[in-house]
């Protein structure tokens, strides 16, 4: 009689649903029953289900036989790494810091296997550089990169680099997508494409990289199909909703050696996808800084990945071969197991679903002359005590635990296998099941700032202020993160690209700002009186022409500058970047208007890119604000002095907007001009990235007085 004859009609349509092909977002993790009665039956109904899909598909599974691929069935744990990250790249060195930032990974998590170097989002779109841009704009350009992937790969880290399919509204290249991250590969060496939002990638991408360079996997972001498993090793497993007993990861079942790496990257729980890992022999991905919003992982969740991964790393062949059995009896309330074995060893995984301490017997395994017992986690031999033909495997599992059982004869306990027991009972003793979450101070850079001076403003600058006013700052709710937390609805998900606000009081002293932008012509002025030259000069000043700016651009913003390329502008003259609140302030005016020149946008007051390109900085003479300031909306963003960090991520907050708007996607940064209180997030790395064809800056001073403060909606 057929397994399925077993089974409840709607236990069989479960099954059909998941094995869709066509439909690569159905049950990506396939849920189990409730009734351990009807699990026997189930893992059966799997089994007949897995061939039938095989089969269905005519399924070949030869490129995972490939020998430039063996290395994926151990990648377990891979890190998504934004190139930003101050623990990674040391601007004040100008060096990647490779080699501790893994020391760091293996002390934190147990170590890496793979990496993602994160490029261009989230700043993607401020100009029209494209994804392979930022690559090529990394501190010492591809050449840098090279180094840095050979010395990633020198320590037995495989690396991908990013593809971002969405960006079609930036630079073209003179290739197809396709060609050009062929290109990308043969350029750095790397090992593997991720494919943001991408289930899949395009036809050609597998003949194209294999033609680049051997070994070169596709990891998708999204649920990968079951008609694509042939030619994706690799997927991501993200925010898959498993049932309350673990269920069975569908691509995984169907080819063991496919890898799937868990990930929640906003939960600040990752038990359930480290327990889904653990049941399925499937890996984990390890992220934290998220675009710039921090992230970090819990005490308890770290020390469980610890555990975890040697054991993986050392058995990845059970974890990758047929003899797969999950959800076998366990003794231990609340608790479930998976069994893996092959050629006389046995391995138990389990998991601890509740938010109690366990202890006692976790389940029971029939008894075999010569077979030693071991708990893997703990690092230690298990007594052996057989009853009615059976050994009791004990041990104890904390709150969301996890647990781990051996059995095999001598002959396969290699002669490494005893300093192996050691180092997991090493960091057993390591772990802290604290489930606080971290979190990390963003402080303000302290810049000198020049003494204030009494008189009128100096010429060519408005004098603003003392003034107290309730600031509204307005942004686009984006994975970047802001000014607070009130970007997550109730239930604690991300109500991304939606507009959000902020106020605060806030009290500014007497102050002067520049009526324009600073110019080219002010810029090269500054330049040949100070010999000012930037410590990296990449980009700087790139569009002028011989070192000077291009002809009929003298009074054109400046741009190609960064930050500190500005300061020492101001510093120059006497002056300082204009804060945050300075400048909004000077741009909405005492009755807080949304644009410089009123409340609703008008066309001709502002630079909406219709020269595709900057403007002189007076041309608008119809936009100035309240205060007489030109270009407060639109031509080019402006630096402030709000320049902040939490230690991972550097950041400045744009203003104004700019001529340049990337179209065609909401993924890119903030485009065209905006409203006077509205502020964008702007990622910080190198100076080389940094500098852009839309941002320039103007500059403020502080103006000595005893006038009393005025009020705004107070």
């Amino acid at each position: 009689m057929r397994r399925r004859d077993f089974l409840s009609a709607a236990v069989w349509a479960v099954l059909a649903r998941a094995a869709q092909p066509d439909d690569s977002f159905r049950l990506p993790l396939i849920p189990a029953p409730e009734d351990p009665a009807r699990r026997p039956a189930w893992r059966e109904a799997l089994a007949e289900w897995r061939q039938e899909v095989k089969k269905q598909l005519n399924y070949d599974g030869s490129l995972y036989e490939r020998k430039d691929f063996a290395w994926v069935p151990s990648s377990f744990c891979c890190c998504f790494l934004m190139l930003c990250d101050q623990t990674f790249y040391d601007r004040e060195r100008h060096r990647y810091l490779a080699e501790s930032w893994l020391d760091e990974g293996v002390r934190q998590f147990g170590g890496y296997d793979s990496v993602v170097l994160w490029h261009a989002y989230p700043r993607i779109g401020a100009d029209a550089r494209n994804q392979f841009d930022f690559y090529r704009d990394m501190p010492e350009g591809l050449e840098g990169l090279r180094r840095l992937v050979q010395t990633l790969q020198g320590r037995g880290v495989k690396v991908y680099i990013d593809y971002n399919p969405w960006d079609t509204g930036t630079r073209r290249e003179a290739v197809s997508d396709a060609d050009a991250l062929a290109g990308m590969v043969r350029a750095l060496g790397v090992d593997g494409i991720f494919l943001d939002t991408m289930g899949k990638g395009e036809a050609d991408f597998r003949a194209k990289l294999d033609a680049a360079r051997p070994g070169v996997v596709l990891e998708g972001e999204f649920s990968l199909s079951l008609k694509n498993l042939h030619d994706h090793h690799m997927s991501w497993a993200q925010d898959f909703p498993d049932s309350r007993v673990p269920g069975v990861l569908r691509n995984k079942w169907v080819e063991r050696r496919h890898m799937q790496h868990q990930i929640r990257r906003l939960s600040p729980d990752h038990t359930s996808e480290l327990q889904a890992a653990w049941m399925n022999g499937s890996g984990m991905m390890v992220w934290e800084n998220v675009f710039g919003s921090w992230r970090g992982w819990k005490e308890r969740d770290k020390s469980i990945l610890r555990s975890m991964l040697p054991i993986q790393r050392r058995y990845w062949r059970l974890f990758s071969g047929e003899e797969w059995a999950p959800l076998v009896a366990v003794e231990m309330p609340d608790a479930y197991a998976s069994r893996w074995g092959g050629e006389g060893i046995e391995l138990w995984t389990v998991v601890n679903r509740s938010e109690e301490f366990r202890e006692g017997t976790a389940l029971k395994a029939p008894h075999r002359d010569g077979l030693r017992y071991f708990d893997l986690i703990r690092g230690r031999e298990i007594e052996r005590l057989p009853r009615a033909g059976a050994v009791s495997l004990s041990t104890a599992i904390p709150p969301r635990g996890i647990a781990c059982f051996l059995a095999a004869t001598d002959a396969w306990l290699s002669g490494d296998f005893r300093r192996f027991l050691a180092r997991q009972a090493a960091v057993d003793a390591r772990v802290r099941f604290s489930t606080d979450s971290p979190a990390r101070q963003t402080a303000l850079k302290a810049v000198p700032r020049p003494r204030a001076r009494p008189g009128t403003a100096p010429a060519n600058m408005a004098e603003v202020g003392p003034v107290v006013f309730e600031m509204t700052v307005e942004y686009r709710i984006r994975e970047t993160g802001f000014y607070s937390s009130q970007d997550y609805d109730s239930g604690g998900r991300l109500n991304l690209h939606k507009p959000a606000r902020v106020t605060r009081k806030v009290s500014l002293k007497r102050y002067a700002i520049d009526l324009t932008p600073v110019t080219n012509a002010q810029y090269r002025e500054f330049l040949a009186r100070s010999r000012y030259k930037p410590r990296n000069p990449e980009n700087f000043l790139k569009h002028w022409m011989n070192g000077a700016p291009p002809p009929g651009m003298e009074q054109h913003p400046v741009v190609y500058v960064d930050l500190d390329d500005a300061r020492a502008y101001a510093a120059w003259a006497g002056k300082r970047l204009p804060t945050e609140e300075q400048w909004q302030f000077a741009a909405e005016g005492p009755r807080g208007f949304r644009y410089p020149w009123g409340n609703e946008m008008r066309p001709g007051v502002c630079n909406g890119g219709e020269t595709g390109g900057t403007t002189p900085v007076t041309a608008f003479s119809g936009g100035r604000s309240p205060f007489g300031c030109y270009d407060l909306c639109g031509n080019t963003w402006e630096w402030t002095e709000s320049e902040r960090s939490d230690g991972r991520t550097r950041f400045c907050v744009i203003r104004g907007g700019s001529y340049y708007r990337a179209e065609g996607s909401a993924w890119y940064m903030d485009g065209g001009p905006q409203p006077c209180n509205f502020g964008a997030k702007f990622l910080l790395m190198w100076p080389g990235l940094d500098r852009c064809a839309t941002i320039g800056f103007r500059c403020a001073a502080e103006r000595a007085g005893t006038e009393a403060a005025v009020g705004r909606g107070l």
